[in-house]
């Protein structure tokens, strides 16, 4: 049988905005109304704190991050405190996964080893620290909770996020271990939208054995595949392509010719 989703770009949007885009979706999804749906989005800057707290790890005051322009927001997911900002990918996939959570994990872990590995970047996963490393160096942040059998919350990939905001926090927790980003790794600025491909094909991949049995064949295009796939969003459940004129593309294609962030 195949799993198959809908994507959903989300374009630039306040944290709680999407936070609540996410629990309608979550909704819907639980209840059968919505297909899978992965949720992509970029936020301005925000400090979360999962189920872990975190705020012990906040380098400056509430009041001086809110000057700043952060925002501060309790949520429900595991981990510690994390930012989100500019120049991050973030992706909330409402998918079906019961109670196994670790397995879950393991698979949004394995789907972030193989975008990077589509730029040549080697990345691993750390049993005990959700997420994904190059080196000693933390690219992508995974929290995730699960409610009524449905995930929700998710990744967030460190494309070309300013990670000096980074410094307001201890990320994660974790004192002994930095951050970095796709454009740090590369030595060169790398798009939102670059990602977007790669990142569809290696969920599909992991979470669609028949995708990936497929992709095996040495005839298989799985990008012209991708673009092929039915834009209607009203029919039953299936693989939407990333919208190239949405508004997360057209964020990252500004930025691209140097628009200021």
């Amino acid at each position: 049988m195949r799993f198959e989703y809908v994507v959903r770009d989300l374009g630039r949007l306040p944290y709680r905005d999407a936070w609540d885009v996410q629990l309608q979706t979550h909704a819907d999804v639980a209840e059968g109304r919505l297909p899978p749906t992965l949720l992509l989005v970029e936020h301005p800057p925000v400090i979360t704190f999962g189920r872990g707290g975190g705020r012990e790890h906040l380098l400056e005051s509430e009041e001086h991050l809110r000057e700043r322009g952060f925002d501060l927001v309790d949520v429900e997911r595991g981990g510690d405190v994390t930012y989100h900002g500019p120049g991050q990918l973030v992706g909330y996939p409402i998918f079906p996964v019961g109670r196994r959570v670790r397995s879950y994990l393991r698979s949004l872990e394995a789907a972030m080893i193989r975008t990077f590995a589509a730029f040549g970047i080697p990345t691993y996963g750390t049993p005990g620290y959700a997420g994904v490393w190059a080196g000693d160096e933390k690219l992508v942040a995974i929290g995730v909770a699960i409610k009524r059998n449905v995930a929700f919350h998710g990744f967030a990939v460190n494309v070309h996020t300013d990670l000096a905001h980074f410094g307001a926090i201890v990320p994660c927790g974790l004192h002994d271990k930095g951050v970095t980003s796709l454009s740090a790794r590369l030595g060169r600025h790398v798009t939102l939208f670059e990602v977007v491909s790669p990142l569809l094909h290696a969920l599909r991949e992991e979470f669609d054995p028949a995708y990936a049995a497929l992709d095996a064949s040495p005839t298989h295009d799985p990008m012209a595949a991708a673009a092929e796939a039915p834009l209607d969003a009203a029919e039953a459940a299936f693989v939407v392509p990333f919208d190239p004129q949405g508004p997360t593309a057209g964020a990252a294609a500004a930025r691209a010719e140097g628009a200021a962030p």
